[in-house]
């Protein structure tokens, strides 16, 4: 049996996950990261060397879980969160933290005035830089301001345009495609995490495209839902779109194919994170009672609420976006019935409410025929959740057997990049496999698109109104 460890750094953690060649989950290693350091408003960076501080305990949990030969594990597929920005020393150190995809000054191009910096890269070129030596980087994982070209999947060649992302070239990191080298574990990062010396590290793309990888082909007719700390939903294809409507393109894991990614929702689950922590210790205490976890606890009494938790009606907009920084979260049709329970629910709701929205919306401008969605993300855990998309969408909802699919999705590509499968579909085929199928309450669904059609669509033209003006009073 040969062995394959996938790293899925993310925005609250840095997992390891080892699989065997089947794609069976053997051993794990999560470790929390620190809260991002949010000084002021629109500025958001992970502290310290908080991602390479995290992986290294990762590792060494993993394979302490680990109960193979450390010599038959044969490559580490290196996945980190997309859309946020590293500057590096000479020394390939950080010269200050990573800024986080939550900063909004990573919406601009970038302002080379800091003597230290030598390099500009993504998490993943500063994470392989860390574990290799090397200066190498995926090109999938170059979203927002830098100069790539969507059609040779390497740097813009073309000087002028290139010349518009004020990034010198010498600052740049060289690109390989998913499923390439990138290096070998170094001895100094052997030292650190206990992976051996010598170890493939093979690249992979963005979190979204590596966690669709983790769930299969995309074939005609399904789209993914990935419930993440941002949340959206993604098609296949084979062409770059880039002045489309509903959608964005991204470079998929595969080379030469593309994600086309609908409208999506920041801090998304943690906003149902954010409801638990409301409803503290008190919650804790009776699931434990009850011998459940607290969200299996909370579920169960969610579930017992009506479509449409009696009237509470969430928009789910705690983090603003960049080009509308009034945008607020809104919980509005509170009466005294309603408890920490009808919040729950409502978050739940309006995150499928919301993407189903969304999801509409891209597959008519691909004019794309929706069959089924596969979710992955932490929020696939839950019935409940999987039962109201599937209720929302009127579509059957799959989860797959591993839920961790950005691990999976990266020990995918590492298995592509070290010949133990011939191509992706092979080792898609191989590793990856539906769990569960949950098929929509079609009186539930006449109800969520009556609610939404006639009330939900449109709550956000009042709200916004009001948040445009509170906006001005609290926006230090």
């Amino acid at each position: 049996m040969e062995y394959l460890i996938g790293l899925d750094g993310g925005t609250q953690s840095t997992k390891v996950l080892i699989f065997d060649q089947e794609g069976h989950l053997v051993a794990q290693g999560v470790e929390a990261l620190k809260p991002l350091s949010l000084p002021r408003e629109g500025v958001a960076f992970h502290p310290g060397d908080d991602l390479w501080d995290s992986l290294v305990l990762a590792c060494r949990k993993a394979l302490k879980e680990f109960g193979g030969k450390v010599s038959e594990i044969v490559g580490l597929g290196l996945c980190t969160i997309r859309c946020c920005r590293a500057l590096l020393k000479a020394d390939l150190s950080l010269a200050q933290p990573v800024l986080s995809w939550m900063d909004l000054r990573l919406a601009r191009p970038y302002e080379n005035d800091e003597p230290n910096v030598a390099y500009l890269t993504t998490t993943t070129g500063y994470i392989g830089a860390k574990l290799t030596g090397k200066k190498i980087d995926t090109c999938a994982n170059l979203l927002g301001q830098w100069p790539i070209d969507y059609e040779t999947w390497d740097w813009i060649s073309d000087s002028g345009l290139f010349a518009k992302y004020q990034i010198p070239r010498e600052m740049l990191f060289d690109l390989v495609k998913p499923g390439e080298l990138i290096g070998q574990i170094s001895h100094q990062a052997a030292q650190a995490t206990g992976l051996p010396e010598g170890l493939p590290v093979v690249a992979t793309a963005s979190d979204k495209a590596v966690e669709a990888l983790g769930c299969g082909p995309l074939g005609q007719g399904t789209a993914l839902l990935s419930l993440g700390t941002y949340i959206c939903s993604m098609v296949e294809g084979s062409d770059f779109r880039p002045d489309s409507a509903a959608l964005f393109t991204n470079m998929a894991s595969q080379p030469f194919r593309f994600l086309y990614e609908s409208g999506g929702i920041r801090r998304g689950m943690s906003t149902v994170s954010w409801v638990r922590e409301i409803m503290g210790q008190e919650a804790e205490r009776k699931a434990q009672q009850l011998g459940l976890s607290t969200d299996n606890y909370l579920n169960t009494l969610a579930a017992q609420l009506p479509p449409g938790s009696q009237g509470l009606l969430t928009v789910p907009e705690w983090l603003a976006p960049p080009s509308a920084l009034y945008k607020k979260g809104v919980m509005l049709g509170f009466t005294g019935r309603h408890t920490a329970v009808h919040m729950y629910r409502s978050v739940m709701e309006a995150i499928a409410l919301t993407m189903g929205g969304h999801l509409r919306a891209l597959v008519e401008e691909l004019d794309f025929k929706l069959e089924r969605v596969i979710v992955s993300g932490g929020g696939s855990n839950g019935d409940l959740f999987m039962r109201i998309i599937a209720d929302v969408m009127g579509l059957p909802t799959l989860r797959t057997e591993i839920n961790g699919a950005v691990g999976l999705g990266s020990a995918i590509c590492a298995a592509v990049g070290t010949k133990v499968y011939p191509g992706f579909e092979k080792a898609m085929a191989a590793m990856v496999r539906v769990k569960d199928r949950f098929e929509p309450n079609f009186q539930n669904h006449d109800f969520y698109q009556k609610l939404y059609q006639e009330v939900y669509s449109q709550i956000t033209q009042y709200t916004d109104l009001i948040l445009k003006k509170a906006y001005p009073f609290f926006s230090d």
